[in-house]
Order: C-alpha cells, then sequence, then structure tokens
C-alpha cells in the first residue's frame, strides 16, 4: 500500500498538505446532520468541536463513579492495560475499557454519539481505542504536542485521515489544570517528524511520547496559520470531538483540580487498518484494535 503520509523516514521535518477530507459525508447532506451546519462548519474548518452538556448530570456522576472504582481495582495490578506515569505508580491510562467493562461499552455504543461520527466520517464506525485518561492534581503529567493520526498512521497502519477522537470530560476542565489544547486548522497539515521508530515503542510512548512530536517551527509554524491555539473548556460532562490530524496537547497539572477524561476513536470500517507503515510490528490490540474492527451501529 503507498504511503500517503511518509513520516519518521527523513533526516528533516516537512509539512505535507492533507490528501482527505475533513468531513466525509457529502455537505449537501448537512439537513440530515444530528448536529447543526455552524457545527459542522466549525469543525472542518477547526478540526474539532466542543459540544457542552452533552451528558446530563446524572450520566456524568455514573461515569466519575466508574472510572474510580475502576481506578481503585487496578491500585497493585500488573497489566500492559494500566499505564503509570514515569517516575511513580500512579495510573496515567487505562486502555481498552470500552471491550473490557460493560458500564464504558454502553457509552460507546451510544446512539447520540454514533449518529455524530458515523456523519463526520461518511460510514459505520468501530472502535480503534479507548482509554481513560486521569491528571489527579497537583501531579498530574502533561501531553506532549501531536497528531494522532502520525502515530496511528506510523505505528498501527492506519491508512487515510478518516477517523475522530471523542473526550469526555469528567472533570470541569479549566485552562489552569492541565486541559486539552488544540491548534485551530491544524488538521489541514501533517507534520512528517523525524526519528525511527523502535519495535515495542509504545512501552515508551504512552507514559512519555518523544517519537511523532512536531518540531518547534513546525508548530509555530501551525500556531500562526491558526491564529493561536484554542483551549475548551467547561463543566464536566461536556464533549470534544476532534479530527484525528488535529494537533493537539496538554500541559501539566499543578492546580488542585482533578482533569479526568474517557477517550474513545472511532475509525471508518473502511480505513481499517494495514500493516504499519514504519514496517515495525503491530502494536497489540488493547492499543491498536485489528480483530475487533466490526461496525458498532451494525452491532447496536
Amino acid at each position: 500500500m503507498k504511503d500517503l503520509y511518509p513520516s519518521r523516514k527523513n533526516d528533516q521535518p516537512s509539512i505535507l498538505e492533507r490528501k482527505d477530507p475533513v468531513i466525509h459525508t457529502d455537505r449537501s447532506k448537512d439537513n440530515q446532520a444530528p448536529i447543526s451546519k455552524e457545527q459542522l462548519d466549525s469543525y472542518e474548518q477547526n478540526g474539532f468541536l466542543q459540544i457542552k452538556n452533552f451528558f446530563s448530570e446524572k450520566e456524568v456522576t455514573d461515569m466519575q463513579k466508574a472510572i474510580f472504582e475502576l481506578q481503585d481495582s487496578t491500585k497493585g495490578v500488573s497489566s500492559d492495560k494500566v499505564i503509570r506515569e514515569p517516575e511513580s505508580e500512579d495510573i496515567r491510562s487505562i486502555f481498552h475499557v470500552h471491550q473490557d467493562d460493560d458500564f464504558f461499552k454502553n457509552i460507546a455504543y451510544d446512539s447520540r454519539i454514533l449518529d455524530i461520527v458515523n456523519h463526520l466520517l461518511g460510514s459505520d464506525v468501530y472502535i480503534h481505542q479507548s482509554r481513560i485518561n486521569y491528571k489527579p492534581g497537583f501531579k498530574g503529567k502533561e501531553f506532549d504536542w501531536h497528531s494522532d493520526f502520525e502515530t496511528w498512521h506510523v505505528e498501527d497502519g492506519m491508512p487515510r485521515m478518516r477517523a475522530v477522537s471523542l473526550s469526555i470530560a469528567l472533570s470541569d476542565n479549566y485552562t489552569f489544570n492541565g486541559p486539552l489544547m488544540l491548534i485551530p486548522g491544524s488538521q489541514s497539515y501533517y507534520v512528517s517528524c523525524v526519528g525511527e521508530t523502535p519495535d515495542d515503542n509504545y512501552k515508551e510512548s504512552l507514559q512519555k511520547q518523544k517519537l511523532g512530536v512536531p518540531d518547534q517551527e513546525s508548530l509555530r509554524y501551525l500556531t500562526k496559520k491558526g491564529n493561536g491555539i484554542s483551549v475548551p473548556t467547561g463543566k464536566a460532562g461536556s464533549i470534544t470531538l476532534f479530527e484525528s490530524n488535529t494537533m493537539h496537547g496538554s500541559t501539566s497539572n499543578m492546580t488542585p483540580y482533578p482533569r479526568n477524561n474517557l477517550f474513545m476513536v472511532y475509525n471508518s470500517v473502511e480505513n481499517r487498518l494495514a500493516e504499519p507503515f514504519s514496517g515495525g510490528k503491530e502494536r497489540p490490540e488493547y492499543i491498536a484494535v485489528r480483530e475487533g474492527a466490526r461496525s458498532l451501529t451494525a452491532a447496536r
């Protein structure tokens, strides 16, 4: 398969223009969409969309309870799916929750979510990856700048930009507690990064990403093109949908206020994974779903 988005193959970074649409359903069908034309315009232009108060207070309370029950049940447990901070035993992320926990599986299948992502991606979808991210007050660590697609393309073999990430805020998001930061318009430009990808790179990158992190000049270019950096803030229960190639990251949390979220990636069933474009080994199923790449709509 031809590599349309090469990365980590040259000794100098470069910026390539996007070759795929941002919204894969014909825009003439906007009147059939589950969200407004203005919301679709914003997503297409900026590469992300926040919808506040998407979940009810009761749903948020149930999800908050569930993420901490899962965290408590995994303390002291040795599992590849439980990612700990590089300098402590604090839990950073728990992966594959849409398959391993019926509560989170039901959220992944929520028709309100599926209707939106099916429309954005123009097809049925499956979950490529799911996880809970914990960023406790005072000690929650940062996630460096990156395009998810760059990693999924190079290390997992995702062929095209036809996936969308969903972040469900399970803490109030402020500008100061390590929130998600996104560069508007960056979905239109692909940063081809430097550095050869070793096998099992994920064992280090899930704790602290080093490869696939864009260079400073590329980040300056993207922020200038996008007129800065956007920080969606709001109450727990808000969702942020962002395109797979949108450049994003988050700072560490040195405040008393935690920032936790449930994160799920929806990929088109027409964009299933091929061989990793790095030429390396496939990453485990709990990070990059292959065997379970079945339509969620058909399974409802």
